[in-house]
């Protein structure tokens, strides 16, 4: 993995992208020789977070059923875990 200190990442962003986007690995970045930061490229924050949208969604999905208060005859329990396993 590089490291780049923040004021590369001030003077040369551009080119600092560039080279990850050539790479294809993060990047460390260092503030008073301390890492305080990691650039990761798109595709390997999609591969790697999915589940944190994923259960963004969930959780709006609890909050309206939540909020709507309706009753009704289908077993909540077994709705979540077709969602969840299909």
């Amino acid at each position: 993995m590089k490291t780049v200190n923040a004021l590369t990442i001030r003077q040369h962003l551009g080119k600092v992208l560039q080279a990850m986007q050539d790479s294809h690995q993060p990047i460390l970045i260092e503030k008073a020789h301390k890492a305080v930061a990691v650039l990761i490229p798109i595709d390997l924050f999609k591969q790697r977070f999915v589940d944190f949208q994923e259960l963004e969604t969930r959780e709006k999905l609890l909050e309206e059923f939540r909020i709507s208060g309706a009753k009704s005859d289908r077993d909540s329990l077994k709705e979540l875990r077709d969602l969840r396993y299909g």
